[in-house]
């Protein structure tokens, strides 16, 4: 299939899918996230391939959600709007579900969305310039896409906490630190350690590499969906209050807001 926001190359048991908006930071519409979707999910029906490597285009990896995209709501009923609205969890899922062994090759930012795609890989290889944040809070709304116990149990409550919680910015040594990059390089040596990487679990027996990632996968996650279905909803009511309005305008006017929790 032919991509309008993505490119899919495949050489040997490695395939690279590079996000491709690079004039918007390769932020995530609900075309570009259905694409995203379709691609995760057509390795499915791949054997050859081993190792997935996943990169942005230009100078960020994702610069998360795109704000001026209309998405598929509209002047809908609320039981549809919930469920175009899950195209970001869809497409979550759909990477996060993948036999073959993924791996992010990180360059610049990971924000919101952008952060919930690298985290719902397997690996993470870092350009010196990379960072993550998770900007939700500070326009008054939770985070979505099934993601916050992605960065949980890579990082751990009480830092899952200041990034989702306090929205602090991450960068590159951090986030080495943290565990949440598996290895952190130059810029300019990005794409050569990640294909290193790649080819190195490529080589592994893939029946049984494919059945340990699955069930690793398994045993840290055993809860999240039974926890996590209600996220969506969870936005529907924080992007109604008083608190969101407040937020939206002091974060377009670059002020300080005041919340009241209403």
């Amino acid at each position: 299939m032919t991509y309008k926001h993505l490119q899919v190359e495949k050489s040997d048991n490695i395939a690279l899918v590079t996000m491709n908006r690079p004039e918007k930071a390769n932020a995530l519409n609900y075309d570009h996230l259905e694409e995203i979707e379709h691609a995760a999910l057509s390795f499915s029906d791949d054997g050859k391939t081993r190792v997935v490597i996943f990169t942005g285009a230009g100078k960020h990896f994702s610069s998360g959600a795109d704000l001026t995209d209309p998405g598929r709501g509209g002047d809908v009923p609320m039981v549809l709007r919930r469920r175009h609205n899950r195209m970001g969890e869809r497409a979550i899922r759909a990477l996060h579900g993948m036999d073959q062994i993924t791996i992010a090759a990180w360059n610049g930012a990971a924000m919101g969305g952008g952060a919930c795609i690298a985290t719902a890989l397997d690996f993470r290889v870092g350009a010196d310039d990379c960072f993550m944040a998770y900007p939700e809070i500070d326009i008054g709304v939770n985070l979505m896409w099934t993601s916050l116990p992605l960065i949980t149990h890579l990082a751990g409550p009480a830092r899952a906490k200041r990034l989702v919680m306090g929205g602090e910015h991450i960068h590159a040594p951090t986030l080495q630190e943290w565990g949440i990059l598996d290895a952190l390089v130059p810029r300019s040596e990005l794409m050569d350690r990640t294909r290193e990487l790649a080819a190195f679990y490529a080589g592994k027996s893939p029946i049984p590499a494919q059945m340990i990632k699955r069930s690793v996968n398994a045993i840290v996650s055993a809860l999240d969906t039974s926890i996590m279905h209600m996220d969506f909803d969870q936005h529907l009511l924080s992007s109604t209050t008083s608190d969101r309005a407040e937020a939206v305008r002091a974060y377009t006017n670059k002020e300080q807001p005041t919340f009241e929790g209403r």
